[in-house]
Order: C-alpha cells, then sequence, then structure tokens
C-alpha cells in the first residue's frame, strides 16, 4: 500500500525494505505539514504490515475500518490526547485477542505534539515495553512540537508536499476538474489532503468562498461589504480562524503567482501583503483570547 502514497520515493523505497527485512522499528513517527498525507502514509504502512498480502482487510485500514488498528488523537477544546485515552488503548492492547487474518496490531498516535507531560508519560510505558507485534505509528507537523522523551524512542520519517503538476494529477484521479484541481494544487502547495478537503468538504469550501469575497472586497476597498461578512464570525472563533488560514494561503498565491490575483477578486500583491500583515495580528489576538468582535472590526477595516 505504500505505493499508493504520492511523491516521496526514498521514504517509500526505505520502509518498504525495513518491512520485507523484518527491521521496521516498532515506534515510527511521520512527520509531516498539514495536508502533505502523514496521515495517509501512516496508514499505508499499517496495512503492508498486517497484511502484506493485501486484500480487503487492507482496503478497510486505508479507510480506517480495520479491527486491529486503535486510534488515538486530540480531543475537545484544547485539542490535547488525554491520559485517561492512553490508559484505556494500553489495556485494548494488551488484554485484547489479535484476528486470525492480521500479523500484529497497530497503534495510530495522530498529531503525537498533543500528548501533554501526563499522557506522554503513560504513553512511554508502552512505547518502552511493547506487546508482541504491536506497531506505534505516530504523526506530527514537526519534530520540534513532539515532547523529546516521546520522539527519542521513535525512528523520524519527513512526508513532503509532492509538485504541483503531480498533485494536480491526482486530483484529477479523484475526480476534480482539471480548473479546479490545477488551481488547488497550485494553491496549497502540493498538500493533497489540504485540497482534497477543499474540494469534499462543505465547511472548507465556504470558507475557501469566503475568502475569496474577501479578497475581492479588498481589491475595491470596500470596508463595508468587509465587515458585512466577517461580523458573521463575531461569535465563532474557530471558523474565523479557518477563514483567516484561507485567506492566508490566497495571499500568498497571489505573492508567489500575480496573475492568480484575478481569480481572487482583481487582488494585487501589494494589498495581498498588507492583508497577510492584517491577518498575523488578527491571529495573534485572537488565540491569546482576545475579544473576537474587535479582531473582526479591526481586520475588515485593515484589510480594505
Amino acid at each position: 500500500m505504500l505505493d499508493r502514497l504520492a511523491g516521496n520515493d526514498a521514504l517509500k523505497a526505505e520502509l518498504g525494505a525495513a518491512l520485507r527485512t523484518g527491521r521496521l522499528p516498532h515506534a515510527v513517527l511521520l512527520v509531516g505539514e498539514a495536508g502533505c498525507g502523514a496521515g495517509f502514509a501512516a496508514r499505508c504502512l499499517a496495512a503492508d504490515y498486517l497484511y502484506p498480502q493485501g486484500g480487503p482487510h487492507a482496503e478497510a485500514v486505508l479507510k480506517k475500518a480495520d479491527t486491529e488498528c486503535l486510534v488515538l488523537q486530540g480531543e475537545g477544546a484544547s485539542g490535547q490526547i488525554p491520559v485517561k485515552r492512553v490508559r484505556e488503548m494500553r489495556e485494548a492492547i494488551q488484554h485484547s485477542a489479535l484476528s486470525t487474518d492480521a500479523a500484529g496490531r497497530v497503534l495510530f498516535i495522530y498529531g503525537a505534539q498533543n500528548l501533554n507531560g501526563s499522557s506522554a508519560n503513560a504513553m512511554l510505558k508502552i512505547i518502552e515495553e511493547p506487546p508482541e507485534g504491536v506497531l506505534f505509528l505516530l504523526t506530527a507537523t514537526s519534530t520540534a512540537t513532539v515532547l523529546p522523551t516521546i520522539r527519542s524512542r521513535c525512528a523520524a520519517y519527513t512526508i513532503t508536499p509532492v509538485p504541483a503538476a503531480e498533485c494536480a494529477a491526482l486530483l484529477r484521479q479523484r475526480g476534480l476538474p482539471a480548473p479546479l484541481a490545477d488551481e488547488l494544487a497550485f494553491l496549497y502547495e502540493g498538500h493533497i489532503g489540504t485540497a482534497l478537503r477543499a474540494f469534499q468538504d462543505a465547511a472548507v469550501r465556504t470558507a475557501l468562498a469566503q475568502a475569496k469575497e474577501l479578497c475581492g472586497y479588498a481589491a475595491q476597498n470596500d470596508t463595508y461589504r468587509a465587515l458585512a461578512l466577517l461580523t458573521k464570525y463575531e461569535r465563532d472563533r474557530e471558523g474565523f480562524l479557518a477563514l483567516q488560514w484561507q485567506l492566508d494561503q490566497l495571499c500568498s498565491a497571489v505573492l508567489r503567482r500575480p496573475d492568480y490575483g484575478q481569480q481572487c477578486g482583481g487582488l494585487r500583491p501589494a494589498t495581498a501583503a498588507a492583508i497577510l500583515r492584517a491577518g498575523a495580528e488578527a491571529r495573534r489576538h485572537v488565540t491569546a483570547n482576545g475579544n473576537l468582535r474587535l479582531a473582526v472590526a479591526v481586520l475588515a477595516a485593515r484589510i480594505a
């Protein structure tokens, strides 16, 4: 299944060789920016580890539906992985029986940077004394964000985005119209997962569309309409940050390729740069639990 991972040829060759020779470390950390495929890479590796011959069970791993795969990930508003969940996974690993089809069991820890001190210590006990046949697959956005006690017990590998042309081709294979595939591959710089979400997820599509509207209002110096759009987010902190993130991507794209501004309401590079500065200030204010309504109003005034 590793052959389904886009790009990353050296990584696939190294992990494939480790699997074939039985030298795969029992704890693997896959590092990559959000949307570049670290989670999918983990599932591909898990499928090859559990079901070397492939088949329906291997396909189920890719679809997050296999019974031999356990999952830990961030929960709640904090996004942290609670120690209670780690202990539950430890019990499940140690005391539940394997199916006869699988070569072992896999515990995914998606977003290992979200392990706090207590949950990391509990996780460490499992990794240091792993039950036979258990593979730990961790993902993170950066090795620096993972606690050293966990990081030092893992073999770390980096997942990289693919070139935009290859990303666009893969998106077309997933059913995206060619012009949209080309645009999203460029906009998100080869991050396939991010591009797919922008096509498949209604909330992400809405955020991107509204970010484009804001770009157009900024190009027209239309503070009134910018404020009217942004006030919808006065009580929606997460929605505002999601919109802000899409706005950052659009403005960065215009700086990389100024003619892309025609798809953003005529946005010019100088205005795009100003929006990025204003957005960074607004994001700092909001993430520091500042007044969301004030941040919205200030951003509207500064981008238009």
